[in-house]
């Protein structure tokens, strides 16, 4: 049957995040708890009312387009390595969600408030402008808006709401007289996301909440995925620095910038002297406590407007805008002191090696290429490592 239906939708990864609406003559509200909780992200009942259908519909597809959005963007992450499944909107159980329940109707609140507790931290605000500062602060999964606020416009609310940028998706459920029907296909225009009419009956009010929790959730964790991905296309997870598809991207605009508003450009290319020899010594774990020292000794020298990325074994390279070669050599020769005054712990601080490094520097001259400027730098280490390392080389051309 079509609650049947609806469950293996649900259920298989790739259908569930599709918006199902459950058309039937059932019209009790035991029926459309049963469609709810089956996953139907709406209830119609016959004969349907078809202004009310084309606007339920466009509401679910306009959600459906942000959802994709995220879906595309977090299914590319495999091709940075970052192989997790996509999570299922039924993953979850949509329960101990926090909730801002918008209400002035004493009685009315109470009831609401008890209904929702039992599974949920649930906020009551009588007043719309506080409740507004409220749902920009509180991180909610859901907020419930009563339309029948006093002295205010339930709707002008719920369109604030989806005006302010911390609460613009988070999820909006009104509470709606049956009678109503003009105000309530105005609010799914305006992004509320499910309406309620007027008696509340209590199981469909907290499968409806469960549905609205759930899906944030679902695209909460689709964001998070997405900014992991991003995280491992840009972050060195060793190190934690900047990697080199961040710096081949970056390089070329601050060049840009610099040649634009006729400003000095340094760069620097560092390498860690025989690192090989660490490796075969005492083992690839040992060289990657150096990195990671090695990394952080950097950071305390450098600028805070200095891009330091590693791009890759034991070669790092850093960029500093606003910055002469003259004024980069003393900086460099920092470096190279700060790297070669304390031995480096390894064996998690059993024993400790010395570690040097040998740094090659060149600076922006008139054409704007980020392969010229690599080149020349790259010449300058060249001339380090040749001239005994441990020592900083300018670009002589």
């Amino acid at each position: 049957d079509g609650f049947e239906v609806c469950r293996r939708l649900k259920g298989n990864p790739e259908t569930s995040h599709i918006p199902v609406v459950l058309v039937t003559a059932l019209d009790q509200p035991g029926d459309r708890v049963k469609g709810l909780e089956a996953g139907a992200d709406d209830f119609l009942t016959k004969p349907v009312d078809e202004i009310a259908l084309v606007a339920r519909v466009r509401s679910l597809a306009r959600l459906k387009v942000v959802v994709d959005e995220l879906r595309h963007r977090a299914s590319t992450s495999a091709s940075f390595g970052l192989l997790q499944p996509l999570p299922t909107i039924s993953s979850d159980d949509g329960m101990n969600g926090r909730i801002l329940l918008i209400d002035d109707r004493g009685s009315s609140a109470e009831r609401l408030v008890s209904a929702l507790s039992s599974g949920h931290v649930v906020d009551l605000e009588t007043q719309p402008q506080e409740a507004l500062f409220k749902a920009a602060e509180g991180a909610y999964d859901l907020i419930i808006v009563s339309m029948g606020l006093r002295d205010y416009d339930g709707l002008r609310l719920c369109s604030q709401l989806r005006s302010i940028e911390r609460t613009r998706q988070v999820p909006i459920l009104l509470l709606t007289e049956a009678e109503d029907r003009s105000r309530m296909l105005r609010a799914l225009d305006i992004g509320v996301n499910d309406c309620l009419a007027r008696p509340v009956d209590r199981n469909e009010l907290l499968a409806r909440v469960r549905i609205q929790i759930r899906r944030k959730r679902y695209s909460d964790r689709l964001g998070e995925i997405l900014q992991e991905s991003i995280q491992l296309a840009v972050i060195d997870s060793l190190t934690g620095l900047n990697n080199r598809r961040y710096f081949e991207s970056k390089l070329p605009v601050l060049i840009e910038t610099a040649a634009e508003r006729n400003r000095p450009l340094s760069l620097m290319i560092l390498d860690i002297d025989h690192f090989k020899a660490v490796n075969d010594t005492f083992g690839h774990e040992a060289g990657d406590e150096v990195l990671r020292v090695f990394a952080s000794r950097v950071r305390t020298v450098i600028r805070t407007g200095d891009l330091l990325c590693r791009l890759g074994g034991e070669e790092f390279i850093i960029v500093m805008p606003e910055t002469s070669i003259d004024v980069a050599a003393k900086i460099a020769e920092r470096i190279r002191e700060t790297v070669n005054a304390a031995m480096f712990p390894i064996d998690k601080g059993a024993r400790h090696i010395p570690i040097t490094v040998s740094i090659g520097i060149a600076d922006r001259r008139r054409d704007r290429d980020a392969d010229v400027l690599l080149k020349r730098a790259d010449k300058a280490l060249y001339r380090s490592k040749n001239g005994g390392r441990n020592r900083v080389s300018a670009d002589a051309a």
